[in-house]
């Protein structure tokens, strides 16, 4: 505060964490269906192609200010759709610059990116929502999470179906006995859909000049640029990405993970086709085993991916097929089954029978509908409060679980967790892929 004056940007931010609502001009002055400039955040979005439009898209109806991308091939639908907005390659450099202009930042890069954006933004003070899984590694998630409880910032990862009613649904049915105890949960993925199990690659490349590879590199080894990583292709490289259960588990395990609070397991056991130095199998099943926690029982989570699916329930239809979806979960009761799709929608109890008997005295509903994934943690960076899948109380602690599978596929067997000390227990495993060593210029 210098000369009797306090920022927009800083005022905004006090009033989110103190809760308190606040309106310069009011609606009705302005006329119906207006929202005054001054009601609007100040959004920065880091990775504006591919996902990042679709983010991009999502918070524009708040104030855009600036735009980061590595690549202005990927990001040019956006630039074309925003020609005003400034337009940077470095996010150090894009947040260093806009700090003053900037409220909340949106982080859609590759995974192994996530950290370093959201952890420096978070310093700075700025609200921060970040695409799932919120990290490459275990330890990031951790920081992320303590670092966002420290500095009292708004923040929402990109699971989206934890916004969603199906989500709502399946915990309430589930709390309201539709199938009676449940013991088991099942999840299965047609993920990965993009190369993996294949050793690094040879071949020299010149870089396109829409891209600065170093840049895209970021905090992540030095390596040749090659078009095995780019732009999409990264998801499998250990690296950059966290295969098909860091990619599709925060969706699929969302539901599971919030009914039954599935945090820190005791063990955790991968079986899986070859294992490579660089890159997640093919094909991979984890189990996950929890302790009974107060009223809920011990839990056998089962994550399939590579098109495993689960066995056929015997209360399924005969004459239905099975799997009845490329990826879904499934929870196996005392009393019954509950199937439901990747982001928690169309929750059915098995067999139909069942289901339309249930739907006819459905208990009212008990958990508050969200606006949505984007509008909940606009609203709350602008209200207060804290929106459905922040990164201190559910965001950060779901990415450490779904990571702990990977953790068990690299290391090829079953590990025991003490989630304290951030340590497996009963072998010993590289510090590397726990906690990750930056390049120089990179921090945490």
């Amino acid at each position: 505060m210098a000369g009797g004056r306090i920022s927009r940007r800083r005022f905004l931010g006090t009033m989110a964490t103190a809760g308190a609502a606040f309106t310069i001009v009011p609606r009705h002055v302005l006329g119906r269906g207006f929202v005054p400039p001054s009601d609007k955040l100040n959004i920065a979005c880091i990775g504006v192609g591919g996902r990042g439009a679709w983010n991009v898209r999502g918070v524009s109806s708040e104030n855009l200010v600036a735009f980061c991308d590595v690549d202005d091939e990927r990001a040019a639908e956006t630039y074309r759709a925003f020609p005003n907005v400034p337009r940077y390659k470095d996010f150090r450099v894009m947040l260093e610059r806009e700090g003053d202009r900037i409220d909340a930042v949106v982080i859609s890069t590759p995974d192994h990116t996530h950290a370093v954006a959201a952890m420096m933004a978070i310093q700075m003070g700025k609200h921060v929502y970040c695409e799932k899984p919120l990290t490459r590694t275990i330890y990031e998630a951790r920081r992320l999470a303590e670092a966002a409880r420290e500095k009292g910032v708004v923040t929402q990862m990109g699971n989206q179906g934890h916004a969603g009613e199906g989500t709502r649904q399946i915990r309430e049915w589930i709390e309201a006995g539709a199938i009676g105890t449940v013991r088991e949960i099942h999840f299965w993925t047609n993920r990965p859909i993009w190369p993996q199990a294949i050793e690094r690659p040879l071949e020299a490349y010149h870089v396109p000049p829409t891209l600065a590879w170093d840049l895209w590199l970021g905090p992540a080894p030095e390596r040749p640029y090659h078009p095995a990583y780019v732009p999409f292709k990264w998801r499998g490289w250990w690296d950059f990405g966290t295969g098909a259960l860091g990619d599709m588990g925060c969706h699929i395990m969302d539901a599971a993970f919030w009914t039954f609070d599935l945090r820190d397991p005791v063990r955790v056991t991968a079986e899986t086709t070859p294992v490579f130095p660089e890159t997640a199998p093919l094909v991979s099943r984890v189990t996950y085993e929890f302790a009974a926690r107060g009223n809920r029982p011990a839990l056998r989570v089962v994550w399939r991916d590579g098109n495993l699916a689960p066995p056929r329930p015997p209360q399924w239809e005969k004459d239905r097929p099975w799997p009845p979806m490329d990826s879904g979960q499934m929870f196996i009761g005392d009393e019954g089954v509950l199937i439901a799709g990747t982001y928690g929608e169309n929750p059915r109890l098995v067999p139909e029978s069942r289901h339309q008997e249930w739907i006819a005295s459905a208990p009212a509903p008990r958990y508050p509908r969200s606006p949505g994934v984007y509008q909940e943690w606009i609203e709350a960076c602008k209200n207060g409060g804290q929106a459905g899948s922040n990164f201190p109380d559910y965001a950060g602690p779901l990415t450490e679980m779904v990571l702990l599978g990977n953790l068990a596929v690299r290391v090829g067997g079953t590990i025991e967790w003490d989630a304290a000390t951030l340590r497996v227990t009963n072998i010993e495993v590289p510090e590397e892929y726990i906690r990750p060593t930056y390049r120089s210029g990179w921090h945490l």
